[in-house]
């Protein structure tokens, strides 16, 4: 049976999505050395794993058989990809988590600022970078979370022991570790906000851009930094109402459930003369 032209043109629409997103996805993975065999195994362990997670049938048990039909990879490789360990560093995400969290509080905490510059601190003390950990990082070391952030060259510390920010947010500077975290966090986070949209789950998430395609490079070069210094005083803005709403950083808050939300903002730019561009 021929699929109806709704549903070919909705599965061309798909493919098209996709082979976008592929494109900028696979320039980063032939940088770094990953081949075409290493991502097939990637995106066999991510279908099994999302079929496991958000295609099972209300009120049974998820069986191997439907998850190889859902997939269509084999029962035997499905029961393999099922046995083997997950995929996702937990604990890599923690300590971008954490030490992201003690960057944004050292922005925010009038205690740790000279009016709009971060101060110094020292490691330990009253006002301090301990300090700021305690109030921020929860229950992670201080001296863990110091070690995260000078590997990824967004504090540095001088010969006394001094130690100062060189961003207002958690950018790896020299880490291509921390900067890849980055891009499976963003990106993902992204991902499912439009599919979240897609869906017509409700409320709606917001989800919005602004662009023009014939813009001089003059124009570009002062786009930059205002889209850099607007899109920080929103973020930080709404850091702080977060924080107040946070039960690690507001340990009097009081409600429901556990949710992790935020609002991400990106600058993008692409030269329209190159004939080489993705489409």
């Amino acid at each position: 049976m021929e699929p109806s032209n709704d549903a070919a043109r909705l599965d061309n629409a798909v493919r098209r999505a996709a082979l976008r997103i592929l494109y900028r996805l696979v320039r980063v993975l032939l940088r770094h050395g990953v081949s075409f065999q290493a991502f097939g195994d990637l995106a066999k362990q991510a279908y099994v794993d999302v079929a496991r997670q958000h295609f099972a049938l209300p009120g049974r048990k998820l069986s191997i058989s439907r998850v190889s039909v859902l997939t269509g990879l084999t029962r035997k490789e499905v029961q393999r990809l099922l046995e083997a360990a997950p995929a996702v560093d937990a604990d890599a995400r923690e300590r971008h988590n954490r030490a992201a969290r003690v960057l944004t509080g050292w922005v925010r905490d009038a205690d740790f600022r000279d009016g709009e510059a971060l101060r110094a601190l020292p490691f330990e003390g009253p006002l301090s970078f301990s300090e700021l950990v305690r109030r921020y990082g929860g229950d992670v070391p201080a001296r863990a979370v110091l070690d995260e952030l000078l590997r990824v060259g967004s504090v540095e510390r001088d010969e006394g022991g001094t130690i100062r920010p060189l961003s207002r947010g958690y950018l790896p500077r020299r880490s291509d570790v921390g900067k890849l975290a980055i891009l499976g966090s963003d990106v993902s986070l992204l991902i499912d906000t439009i599919d979240h949209n897609l869906q017509d789950n409700e409320p709606p998430r917001f989800q919005r851009k602004v662009m023009y395609d014939n813009l001089p490079a003059e124009a570009v070069e002062q786009l930059r930094p205002l889209a850099a210094r607007q899109g920080q005083e929103l973020l930080e803005q709404l850091d702080a109402w977060m924080a107040q709403h946070d039960r690690d950083a507001n340990p009097a808050v009081r409600g429901s459930g556990r949710r992790r939300a935020g609002v991400g903002v990106f600058y993008f730019e692409e030269d329209l003369d190159d004939a080489n561009r993705e489409k």
